[in-house]
């Protein structure tokens, strides 16, 4: 267990404190749990690169401490009316389209690589730039319009567009298999 590792799991503890912080009403906490978040990601990334600290499980848990965070405050959000549900819906969509292909290509034993496309990575930086804009919002009670408007246009546009390239890419990895060949 490396220290990336222990940083990610700690990321991973934050995830039920920022859904009760939003649940509470305590947006500022929320705000302040997310940037915590945030930081530790950055340092469990930077230390497994230059520490050469990088291992499997830090490579698997990583994304998953990330899509855990930002579904959750999504749903939160969502929930608490503060984020459009129809884009709540296709936050969360898309994260079980990816994961859902990735599980299917396993069980006929064509895992596809996991490897994040440039628009998945934009989109996760939309996503979280619109995250952190409603729960500062929220928290210390500004106006965000127009820019929570134009985050929102970014995340919708780059969701889409992610969920599409990774459904394509899948569609050629798994075309060729077989008629009738079954799961293992």
């Amino acid at each position: 267990m490396s220290i990336p590792n222990i940083i990610t799991l700690g990321r991973i503890l934050l995830v039920p404190i920022v859904v009760w912080a939003i649940a509470s009403g305590q947006m500022e906490v929320a705000f302040a749990v997310f940037v915590i978040a945030g930081v530790s990601d950055a340092v469990d990334g930077f230390l497994a690169k230059r520490f050469n600290m990088a291992s499997e499980l830090g490579a698997l848990l990583d994304p998953l401490a990330d899509k855990a965070l930002l579904v959750s405050i999504y749903v939160s959000l969502g929930i608490w009316g503060a984020v459009p549900r129809w884009l709540v819906i296709l936050v969360v969509s898309r994260d079980i389209m990816i994961v859902g292909a990735v599980i299917v290509s396993w069980l006929f034993g064509k895992p596809i690589p996991m490897k994040p496309l440039m628009v998945s990575k934009l989109n996760t930086v939309a996503q979280v730039a619109f995250a952190a804009l409603v729960l500062a919002a929220l928290g210390f009670g500004f106006n965000s319009s127009p820019y929570n408007l134009i985050l929102m246009g970014f995340v919708t546009v780059l969701s889409l567009a992610s969920v599409g390239l990774y459904l394509v890419e899948w569609v050629r990895h798994m075309s060729t298999i077989e008629a009738g060949e079954r799961p293992e």
